[in-house]
């Protein structure tokens, strides 16, 4: 595969990928007679080059762009607020979310939003809420900056409620992006910690996915290549990026997304906490919690476990090899290993467990995990 081209992929949505996607994006709004979008996007986003060039060839369209970047890092329901009044005020025909997972799940959640004004999280997927969510959404499109969630191909938004902290997953298909721009050369100026901290968020996701406990053997498939391509650029991407490390990575993260459907797990409802109760970046909070929430797993998976550790290449197929490999990548592009490097105190845990136990993800852990096990499993790490 060279990445100097763009490809399309039909899956799960029409997905435009390669080097140079994204400056097509004005031709499809005109296409499509959206001549009215609303940018989502943060507010560093606005000031890359690449995003001014994109709002200068929009310009030059007759395109009338409205950006709203009013957001926090880790997305919450008053950020959805805000900008479904942009939208309303400005009389927009379509969202675009530029970004990584937060401006992407503020993105799909104000597509929501604009025809569906209850209560947001009366449409949380986990009390049934997606039986809700029945009128038109506006056209939606996704240009992912980060090689992390993979959120451009989600049809889910997580936005954690401002004031309990309790992340909440708003889920619906009509959330799909009608079309992703996914362009490689966007990712290339990101910092090293970004890029590090978004791709052990990709990883967590693909290996999270690979053992869910509901068999679903065709999002196994994708998520076993999706830790190939990390295992193969990751580190490259991090310490000395290039076209080839950042395009396989990009994919990576996308192939993540779609496997997840699947179901993720324990160490996502660890690190959720992290980022909705001490606003640590999601993928930096999966990346410190991989190692120990992979040990918990390894009885009574061993097998699964030999999987990933030969799609690794490792020289010994067993969990305890798979786990070493994650602290050797951490180290190697600079994660910490332990939480009390990133300000998690002792006095935080029993709260922080307290939230890991309500969170959404771990039901689809291979194996249960009890309140007491994510708080011997934060004490572990910290």
């Amino acid at each position: 595969m060279t990445f100097e081209k763009v490809y399309q992929y039909n899956f799960p949505t029409t997905i435009r990928f390669g080097s140079g996607a994204s400056k097509e994006l004005g031709d499809y709004l005109l296409k499509n007679n959206l001549s009215n979008p609303l940018i989502v996007t943060d507010a560093t986003v606005t000031e890359l080059s690449f995003f001014k060039e994109i709002i200068a060839d929009l310009k030059k369209k007759n395109i009338s762009a409205e950006v709203f970047n009013n957001i926090h890092k880790n997305p919450v329901k008053s950020d959805v607020y805000k900008g479904t009044d942009v939208y309303d005020a400005t009389n927009r025909n379509a969202i675009i979310g530029i970004g990584g997972g937060a401006a992407l799940d503020v993105a799909r959640a104000i597509v929501l939003r604009v025809n569906h004004r209850e209560d947001l999280f009366k449409y949380d997927d986990l009390i049934g809420g997606d039986i809700y969510v029945t009128n038109d959404v506006p056209h939606f499109i996704t240009i992912p900056t980060t090689a992390g969630t993979g959120s451009e191909v989600g049809r889910s938004a997580i936005i954690a409620d401002d004031e309990t902290h309790q992340k909440k997953i708003l889920f619906s298909p009509k959330l799909l992006a009608k079309i992703v721009f996914a362009d490689p050369i966007l990712t290339m100026e990101l910092p090293p910690h970004i890029t590090a901290a978004t791709g052990m968020d990709a990883l967590t996701h693909n290996m999270e996915a690979y053992l869910a406990k509901m068999p679903h053997p065709m999002c196994e498939g994708i998520a076993l290549e999706g830790i190939s391509l990390i295992n193969e650029s990751l580190e490259k991407a991090v310490n000395k990026p290039d076209l080839e490390s950042r395009s396989k990575m990009l994919i990576a993260s996308l192939m993540g997304a779609v496997a997840f459907q699947k179901g993720l797990g324990v160490v996502h409802s660890l690190a959720h906490p992290l980022s909705s109760m001490l606003d640590t970046h999601h993928g930096l909070a999966n990346a410190i919690n991989i190692p120990y929430g992979m040990e918990f797993n390894i009885a009574g998976f061993e097998y699964k476990f030999a999987r990933i550790a030969q799609t690794l290449g490792l020289k010994k197929e067993t969990g305890n090899a798979v786990v070493d490999y994650l602290f050797e990548l951490n180290s190697k592009i600079k994660i910490p290993h332990h939480l009390r490097d990133i300000g998690v105190k002792e006095e935080h845990i029993d709260a922080l467990a307290g939230l890991a136990i309500a969170d959404f993800a771990h039901p689809n852990n291979p194996k249960p995990v009890s309140q007491e096990n994510f708080r011997d499993l934060y004490l572990k790490a910290l």
